[in-house]
């Protein structure tokens, strides 16, 4: 069997597809990551509120408008019928970055590996093309300045292992009236995760940082790291996730076994780093599932540039990835 099955050209749009409201949900979650981005702004000389704003929300929109139309050319290419993109709007405060992301619906089998190779790597890349640039750009418009004195310890204090105190202090609270101690003279500050990726950024484009200083960020800048986040939290190795297509092709069914062990990382993860990776680790074990669906042609070999890309995709997840993503320190 050939490595790459008859392409069965599609059309580039599908009659099952309804516009309107992949247009209505892109419009309205251009509007919820504009707000979030006016409530991310803080004007500076020579950068203004509203270029703050549209700079977020605009950076936002890019970097997943690129992800999900990087699947869905693939899959038009391959022949395989998927949907337009459905973006997700969630105005803050909910959303601290006025969206959960977007998704497309995949309505066929894929043909072969290759294909999923090609289909489940173009949304990542695509929108690390867009995200790269964007994140060095606003690391260029943010500031160095001198910090404040942090008491950040290991484990983070947004880790399992730090809240579940918390947490025994507020059920005596609640059932025996006891009050929890109180702790004077402290402000919790949130602080974003730094990936090795944007670390490199300034680096390069403000050099080494000197103790006691740190990288005020500019609304670019967020918005770029949030386009980093959202592709490492889709290059994870599990189920029908991007990283779980690659996986597949690779490995078939043994591509299982390494989600599971990929799910209790992500454990470790919630107890020493951050409690927020079980919501991912939920979603990926319990709504999206360690198995995939098998392709066409199983028996069609990954070519040798399939399996490059591939590479290059894991590389970027390890150059994205963030252990704590957000968390919070006492000043």
């Amino acid at each position: 069997m050939s490595g790459d099955a008859p392409n069965l050209k599609r059309p580039l749009f599908s009659t099952r597809d309804r516009p309107w409201l992949n247009a209505l949900l892109f419009l309205c979650t251009l509007g919820t990551t504009l707000f979030a981005g006016y409530a991310a702004a803080t004007p500076t000389p020579g950068s203004t509120l509203w270029g703050q704003t549209i700079g977020f929300g605009a950076t936002v929109m890019a970097i997943l408008t690129a992800h999900e139309m990087g699947h869905y050319v693939l899959a038009r290419i391959h022949g395989v019928d998927s949907s337009l993109p459905y973006f997700i709007p969630l105005p803050p405060p909910i959303g601290l970055f006025g969206t959960m992301g977007a998704v497309i619906r995949i309505r066929d089998r894929i043909p072969h590996r290759n294909a999923l190779v090609d289909i489940g790597a173009a949304g990542p890349l695509a929108g690390l093309a867009v995200a790269v640039p964007l994140l060095f750009l606003g690391t260029h418009w943010s500031h160095v300045a001198p910090a404040p004195t942090l008491h950040d310890n290991f484990p983070g204090a947004t880790s399992l292992w730090a809240l579940l105190p918390e947490l025994y202090w507020l059920l005596r609270e609640w059932l025996f009236n006891i009050p929890a101690p109180v702790i004077e003279g402290t402000q919790v500050i949130t602080i974003f995760g730094d990936s090795l990726l944007t670390q490199a950024a300034t680096r390069l484009v403000h050099g080494p940082l000197q103790p006691g200083y740190e990288l005020y960020v500019h609304p670019v800048f967020l918005a770029a790291w949030f386009g980093l986040l959202m592709t490492m939290l889709n290059l994870v190795p599990i189920g029908q996730l991007d990283g779980g297509h690659l996986t597949y092709a690779l490995f078939g069914e043994k591509a299982v076994f390494i989600g599971k062990c990929m799910a209790w990382l992500m454990a470790l993860f919630a107890v020493f780093f951050s409690a927020s990776w079980l919501v991912w680790l939920f979603v990926t074990a319990k709504l999206i599932g360690f198995r995939h669906p098998d392709v066409v042609f199983p028996q069609s070999p990954v070519s040798l540039g399939r399996k490059l890309i591939c590479a290059i995709s894991f590389l970027f997840l390890l150059l994205c990835l963030l252990p704590s993503p957000v968390t919070q320190a006492v000043l």
